[in-house]
């Protein structure tokens, strides 16, 4: 598609628009309280290094569905915005690690995903243009010595194993000052990451392994009420109802009970506010896995009979996220519609921050699926979101749907996720569960 076919955000089809263009009108009137509720906020609770937020604007609601702390896809945004990613890395991470001069940058332990492996170069790139010396190490426990990726962009990528001596991670050779993680540390954090010397951004306890979709969303719920307290709005507005239930085995079909029994109550809170609102459409919620990435373990349904006849396929799907790691816990999240779309095809904005700055974004586009389904599956493919202007800098002269407006109220909801992140990790590790 041309790019340049994009530079105005997707018109809103659905005929609910007025409260979320409402919202967008009351951010746009408390910008400058909105703004100095942020700076107070990251005084006191500083982000995580980076995150990106997936976004569901339902045309009366806009709200996050998911914040990964350990961003893949930095290749998906347009390059125009790579210099504001390096700025932010600068101004990151001079503050907080003036000495810093050399990074180690861990990647997940794939050995195909070229996709992946653009995204890890382009790390490479922002940070070297930030002024960093960066050497990629990988944990794979196959990598004896460098290896060279040859990847479709053109770029070449050299991956180095690891070596630990004492407290201090690197690589043949180099001993950085830094780590940053791009490794989301799902089947746990390993031995040769553990008690290091060097600071690691983000912390291991923003991994998979430890943190849980439903605390983090318990979080958000109270600071996006905090939010809403400040400009006068309804927190349902930004914040995506949810319940979650631990001890569950698909394959098994134990603990439904519990599942059955929160499905069908947040139908019917999900219903009342529809109904509050006029919205004639019919309610639904995702399940899925309270811990993991790549779009797995995630399924909607309608109704509590949809839960009851679920057959072996889809309980097999829901039954493991990725690198088979066993699902035991499920949150259950209000779905959020998707009233955006590029070339009529469902959308919905994922929105990438470094530190507290909003760098840029893309849409994620699914032509195979409906503006209820779960976006982040195969088939997808993303389409640069169109930053005419910068998401923090919104033109109170344009209409409320107009572009710099519309990327303002993104960037308001996320980094409201992101603050509630950052909130989320400086209470520590959770306890260790019981797998």
């Amino acid at each position: 598609m041309n790019v340049h076919a994009l530079q105005a955000v997707p018109r809103l089809t659905t005929l609910h628009h007025g409260p979320l263009q409402e919202l967008e009108r009351r951010l746009l009137a408390d910008l400058v309280r909105i703004e100095s509720w942020f700076r107070s906020q990251w005084q006191r609770t500083p982000p995580p290094f980076y995150a990106s937020v997936d976004l569901r604007n339902a045309g009366f609601k806009l709200a996050p569905v998911d914040t990964n702390l350990f961003p893949a896809g930095f290749n998906n945004l347009g390059p125009e915005l790579l210099p504001l990613a390096v700025q932010a890395v600068q101004a990151a991470l001079g503050p907080r690690h003036p000495q810093a001069c050399e990074i180690l940058l861990i990647p997940e332990n794939h050995t195909r995903n070229l996709p992946y492996f653009e995204n890890v170069a382009t790390l490479v790139q922002i940070f070297t243009q930030a002024g960093y010396r960066v050497t990629v190490g990988s944990l794979r426990p196959d990598l004896a010595a460098a290896e060279t990726l040859e990847l479709p962009s053109g770029r070449r990528l050299e991956l180095h194993p690891v070596v630990r001596e004492g407290d201090l991670l690197g690589t043949a050779g180099r001993r950085p000052c830094l780590i940053v993680l791009n490794n989301d540390l799902a089947g746990g954090v390993p031995p040769i990451l553990e008690g290091l010397a060097q600071p690691v951004l983000p912390p291991v306890h923003a991994g998979w392994a430890m943190r849980l979709k439903s605390r983090h969303f318990a979080v958000y719920r109270d600071t996006a009420a905090e939010l809403a307290a400040l400009v006068g709005i309804d927190p349902w507005l930004i914040d995506p109802l949810s319940r979650n239930c631990g001890c569950i085995d698909f394959m098994k079909r134990e603990g439904y009970e519990c599942l059955e029994q929160h499905v069908g109550e947040l139908l019917a809170e999900i219903g009342a506010k529809y109904a509050e609102y006029g919205i004639d459409k019919p309610p639904f919620v995702f399940i899925k896995a309270d811990a993991g990435s790549y779009g797995m373990g995630v399924m909607a349904v309608r109704s509590v009979e949809e839960v009851r006849q679920l057959n072996r396929r889809q309980r097999t799907r829901m039954a493991a996220t990725k690198d088979g790691r066993k699902v035991h816990r499920v949150i259950i999240q209000e779905g959020v519609y998707t009233s955006e779309a590029v070339d009529g095809k469902p959308a919905e904005p994922v929105v990438y921050l470094v530190d507290r700055y909003v760098v840029g974004g893309f849409y994620r586009v699914h032509t195979a699926k409906t503006d209820a389904d779960n976006l982040n599956a195969p088939g997808m493919h993303f389409e640069p979101l169109a930053f005419e202007r910068g998401c923090n800098t919104p033109d109170p002269s344009c209409a409320p749907d107009a572009a710099p407006n519309r990327f303002y109220a993104y960037g308001v909801v996320a980094r409201l996720a992101v603050l509630a992140a950052a909130r989320e990790l400086a209470e520590g590790a959770p306890p260790a569960e019981a797998p």
